[in-house]
């Protein structure tokens, strides 16, 4: 083997530890941070058994709920790329699904401009037809 190529060789590896490392420092800490945001949820399970208005508890539970769902998401893509050495996408996609059910969920609450409405209902059908197609490769693929 030629010095050029263990050298090329040997800065990859390096390079590939190092995204070992990070992505596992990233995956610590989303799993802390799940760890914190369920136990967030449980506390505005709780407030909403003492909450004067009923409807504002239960959409602050929901938004807990649905932060906590899309950490997680996010937290399989990273686990995924330990397991298959590749980023998996869907994931990343339902993370932004469910990022923009959320927002949704604050359209009744607060005033929101119709352009800003029809961006988001336009992001929800992107992201849905996209993880469908997406599923259909990955199916597709396995046989």
């Amino acid at each position: 083997m030629s010095p050029a190529k263990k050298n090329t060789d040997t800065a990859i590896s390096l390079i590939s530890g190092l995204t070992q490392i990070v992505y596992l420092l990233i995956a610590v800490s989303l799993s802390l941070l799940a760890l914190v945001s369920f136990y967030d949820v449980a506390l505005q399970v709780a407030a909403l058994i003492h909450a004067e208005d009923l409807t504002q508890g239960v959409l602050r539970v929901l938004h807990a709920l649905l932060l906590t769902i899309i950490i997680v998401e996010i937290l399989e893509t990273v686990t995924s790329y330990f397991r298959t050495n590749r980023v998996q996408v869907t994931p990343i996609l339902i993370a932004g699904l469910t990022a923009m059910v959320r927002r949704v969920l604050t359209f009744g609450v607060e005033h929101v401009e119709p352009l800003d409405f029809g961006m988001t209902l336009v992001a929800i059908l992107v992201l849905t037809i996209a993880i469908v197609y997406i599923g259909r490769q990955e199916r597709a693929d396995s046989y």
